[in-house]
């Protein structure tokens, strides 16, 4: 029987979160954030800073646009689509260091972290149902 000790370490070791990434993009921690979304979804809006990689394209891409020694954390839609887990499997079966974000863009979305699409940055959000928004105090 697999122990709560092993389930979560081993989970935590291929998972981390909007919030997570984020905060390991602003520390400058080295890693690839890969979107593994369709060409239509990421000219929709992605995250900033993220490389565009569609997860059919990873076997074929990977190894000549990215570094195997630098981490990969790959994001799909949501919670609701297995396109992240798609990326993931793929970069691990070339070898790669590889984390799911999970939550996907719509989390990183609704914490308010920094989106673009094609012509620049779009509005941050904060979204009250899955963080804590701090309203200005008044002067």
């Amino acid at each position: 029987m697999t122990s709560a000790l092993d389930y979560f370490s081993a989970k935590l070791s291929l998972e981390t979160d909007a919030s997570d990434v984020y905060a390991a993009q602003k520390a400058g921690e080295p890693f690839v954030l890969v979107d593994v979304r369709g060409d239509e979804a990421w000219a929709q809006g992605r995250i900033t800073g993220a490389v565009h990689m569609p997860h059919a394209e990873i076997a074929e891409r990977a190894p000549k646009e990215l570094d195997p020694a630098v981490p990969v954390v790959v994001y799909c839609w949501s919670p609701g689509c297995n396109g992240g887990a798609k990326g993931a499997l793929a970069f691990a079966k070339l070898g790669y260091r590889v984390k799911e974000m999970i939550g996907g863009y719509e989390y990183w979305i609704r914490e308010g972290q920094p989106i673009e699409n094609d012509e620049g940055a779009l509005p941050r959000t904060f979204d009250a149902q899955v963080m804590v928004v701090r309203q200005p105090v008044s002067p």
